[in-house]
């Protein structure tokens, strides 16, 4: 799948900013290829990119259009439809990382076909796979979990992925999400793949490697969460990860979508040990990653070193404080074959 770039960001009328956080995945790490945003009336997201009409973003050399937006179900709401055959009329091929295929849309269709653009649909894949076998897999694995979904499991992968480079470490982000897979040009959406698959389809992205290498697997969703735990439990058998960081949001009390109470990190830390080591028996924790944003810094540093002394564990922001703590664990932790 090669998509176009740069892009115009689609964030329709998104009601808050973790709606778009495809969009903004791709703006924070791939900010070349980011030229300006499309908005609707009522949407609550801003990428802190210039708006554009569709001429203004085919001026500006615009080649696709990216859907730039998560939501519950997946789904493509009928009053974005316009919107999107304006864009393939206009000639911009389109890019989703949504549940529903672009093609499925009748009027999206033949737009496309009509104009002779391309329809990306970055959520589904033709590949096959096979069910997880569970057998050890040479080479080293970190996983991030979460006490919820959209807490900074790939912000924290992706983030390791630098600073572990940066320390001479042979480490590569795999994505197992949409989002991820828009960033890294490769990978695969875990949700989209049959329940059967999953745990199969993580070993293949992440196959037999050199000992030292680490494939650095970026989580989803959370053991705890009633609607995600499936996803998640797969993912974590078929990761038969080594290490693994907990990913936390300090200021919510309910998990995201649902009224269950937020777990504890131990309690995410015991179950994911528990759980992982069905694949792995060496799995351990190497750190608490937080996504503080909510907070002031001298409040986010405070939480960050209660936590760490609570758990033993080092503990960070890795968006805003970095991760040579994470870093530092895993070298301690792994040391070199």
């Amino acid at each position: 799948m090669q998509i176009a770039t740069p892009y115009l960001m689609f964030l329709g009328d998104v009601p808050d900013t973790l709606a778009a956080k495809t969009a903004y995945g791709i703006k924070d790490w791939r900010p070349e290829w980011c030229v300006g945003q499309m908005r609707l009336p009522g949407c609550a997201a801003d990428l802190g990119i210039p708006d554009m009409t569709l001429p203004e973003a085919l001026a500006k050399g615009c080649r696709t259009l990216v859907i730039g937006v998560v939501n519950a179900g997946g789904v493509l709401p009928d009053h974005w439809v316009t919107e999107i055959v304006a864009a393939i009329e206009a000639g911009l091929d389109v890019a989703s990382g949504l549940h529903v295929k672009l093609g499925a849309v009748p009027a999206i269709a033949e737009a496309a076909a009509r104009r002779d653009r391309q329809l990306h649909d970055v959520r589904h894949t033709d590949e096959r796979f096979p069910t997880g076998k569970g057998t050890k897999r040479a080479g080293r694995r970190l996983l991030t979990v979460g006490t919820d979904c959209s807490v900074g499991k790939k912000y924290t992968v992706l983030a390791l992925e630098r600073g572990m480079r940066e320390r001479g470490l042979d480490a590569d982000f795999c994505a197992t999400g949409q989002t991820g897979v828009f960033i890294s040009g490769r990978g695969v959406a875990i949700d989209a793949v049959v329940a059967d698959f999953i745990s199969g389809a993580v070993e293949t992205i992440s196959p037999d490697a050199a000992s030292n290498h680490w494939d650095l697997i970026e989580g989803q969703g959370s053991l705890y969460h009633p609607s995600f735990a499936g996803v998640s439990l797969g993912l974590l058998h078929g990761a038969q990860a080594d290490a693994f960081v907990v990913c936390h949001e300090p200021t919510r009390t309910t998990m995201r979508g649902v009224k269950h109470p937020l777990p504890t990190i131990r309690q995410v830390i015991d179950l994911t040990v528990q759980l992982g080591s069905l694949t792995n028996p060496g799995i351990k924790p190497v750190g608490i990653a937080v996504n503080t944003q909510a907070l002031a810094e001298g409040e986010a540093r405070a939480l960050l070193d209660t936590l760490a002394s609570e758990h033993d564990l080092p503990a960070t922001d890795p968006v805003r404080f970095g991760v040579d703590g994470l870093v530092d664990r895993i070298v301690a932790d792994f040391p070199e074959i």
